[in-house]
């Protein structure tokens, strides 16, 4: 498995039945590492595959946008282009999508080509309006 930076210990230290929403945040390259088109373009090579794998895992796409400025706080650093967040029914899901062959495989190689950073938050729900069943 060589997803790069992936945290299993800091993973495996959190409730695995428990459901989980990561915050992935995402600055991209101005061209793929690849040389096919922009980072962009590759990160919507890597959405392509990895969402019928999250949906094949019983999760699902809450919310995309673009990140448009920093509001509050440090702003070096937190030039960030764009922001997921990602539900899945348990953090077991998320670790079995990620090290899966097929995902190391298929999909990574897009996300690494086009993304200079990609940060993934795991969090626990306090409070929502979004419900997911």
């Amino acid at each position: 498995m060589t997803v790069n930076m992936l945290n299993i210990e800091g993973l495996k230290r959190l409730d695995p039945n428990a459901p989980v929403v990561m915050l992935n945040l995402m600055r991209f390259r101005a061209r793929s590492r690849d040389g096919n088109g922009s980072g962009w373009e590759a990160y919507l090579r890597y959405s392509a595959i990895t969402v019928p794998m999250i949906k094949a895992r019983g999760g699902t796409l809450l919310w995309t946008g673009e990140a448009k400025a920093v509001a509050l706080g440090p702003q070096a650093g937190n030039d960030w282009d764009f922001v997921a967040l990602v539900y899945y029914p348990s953090v077991s899901a998320f670790l079995d999508m990620m090290t899966s062959e097929a995902y190391e495989r298929e999909a990574d190689p897009h996300r690494v080509n086009g993304c200079a950073e990609h940060v993934i938050i795991a969090t626990s729900e306090a409070y929502s309006k979004l419900k997911v069943k």
